[in-house]
C-alpha cells in the first residue's frame, strides 16, 4: 500500500496571519510540521501542496518536498485532490499544516484504519478535554458503535440533557482518503452543513461518503489563534528540556 502524506498550506489565513510562516519555538510553522510528519516511518512519500512562493522557498531553503498547486481551492481537501491528479498513491494522507504537534502514532493509526480497503475515509479522535467541549475552536465527533462518524460539530455533542456523563470526543486534523472518495469530493457542491459549520468534512457525510474513525491517546493544538501559538511552544520547550534532561 503506498502512502503518500500531503500538507496543504496557504499564506491566507485570516484568524493568525500569516500563520505558515510564524515561528514556533525558532523554526517556521510548515518547517516544523514537515519535520514531525517525516517521523512516520511508513511513509512512501511527504510534500507540502501550497499556492504561495514564499512558503515553497522556504520550504525548498530546508530541503523539503513541495510542490505549486493553484491558488482557486477552498479548501485543504481540494489541494489534496490536485496532488492526487499528479502523483499515485492508494492512500493520501491529509496533514493540516497547523498540526506541529503530529506525532508518527497519529500517522501509523491512519495507516493501520486505511488497511482495510473498503474504508474510503478515515480520521481521528481523541477524549476530550472538560476545556475543549464547549469551546467552538474545538471540532467535536460523535461516532457509531462501528466507528462510522455521525456527526462533526463545533458544538458539545451529544448534549447530555441529564448530566450523565457522557463522553465527548475532539476530532483531530489528520486525514486519510481514496484517491475515489477525494474525486467525489471535488465534484460535490459545498454541503449545507458544511457552509454552517465551516467543516469541509461533513460534506462527505451528506453526500452517504462514509467516515470512519481511530481512536488516539494523543492529543494535538492545531494553531488557529496566538494563544494556541504560546501554548504549543510552551509544550515544544517544555520537550526540549526534557530531551536535554536525558
Amino acid at each position: 500500500m503506498k502512502v503518500l502524506a500531503v500538507i496543504p498550506a496557504r499564506l491566507a489565513s485570516t484568524r493568525l496571519p500569516r500563520k505558515m510562516l510564524r515561528e514556533v519555538a525558532g523554526e517556521p510553522l510548515i518547517i516544523r510540521v514537515y519535520n514531525a510528519v517525516r517521523t512516520c516511518t511508513l511513509l512512501d512519500e511527504l510534500l507540502v501542496a501550497t499556492d504561495s512562493d514564499e512558503i515553497a522557498q522556504i520550504c525548498r531553503e530546508r530541503g523539503c518536498n513541495v510542490r505549486m498547486t493553484s491558488r482557486s481551492h477552498q479548501s485543504g481537501t481540494e489541494r489534496v485532490h490536485e496532488i492526487s491528479n499528479l502523483v499515485s498513491a492508494d492512500v493520501y494522507i491529509n496533514v493540516q499544516g497547523d498540526e506541529p504537534l503530529t506525532r508518527p502514532e497519529h500517522l501509523l493509526a491512519l495507516i493501520e484504519l486505511m488497511s482495510d480497503p473498503k474504508i474510503e475515509v478515515g480520521t481521528l479522535k481523541t477524549a476530550a478535554k472538560t476545556a475543549d467541549i464547549k469551546n467552538p475552536n474545538v471540532v467535536k465527533v460523535v461516532t457509531s458503535m462501528a466507528g462510522k462518524a455521525l456527526y462533526f460539530s463545533r458544538s458539545a455533542i451529544p448534549h447530555d440533557r441529564d448530566n450523565t456523563g457522557a463522553a465527548y470526543f475532539k476530532h483531530l486534523g489528520f486525514y486519510a482518503y481514496r484517491k475515489s472518495a477525494l474525486d467525489r469530493f471535488v465534484a460535490l457542491p459545498a454541503s449545507s452543513l458544511e457552509l454552517v459549520e465551516k467543516l469541509e468534512q461533513l460534506r462527505f457525510l451528506e453526500d452517504g461518503i462514509s467516515i470512519h474513525l481511530q481512536q488516539t491517546p494523543f492529543d494535538t493544538i492545531g494553531i488557529d489563534t496566538e494563544d494556541d501559538l504560546n501554548r504549543v511552544e510552551e509544550i515544544i520547550k517544555q520537550e526540549e528540556l526534557k530531551k536535554i534532561r536525558t
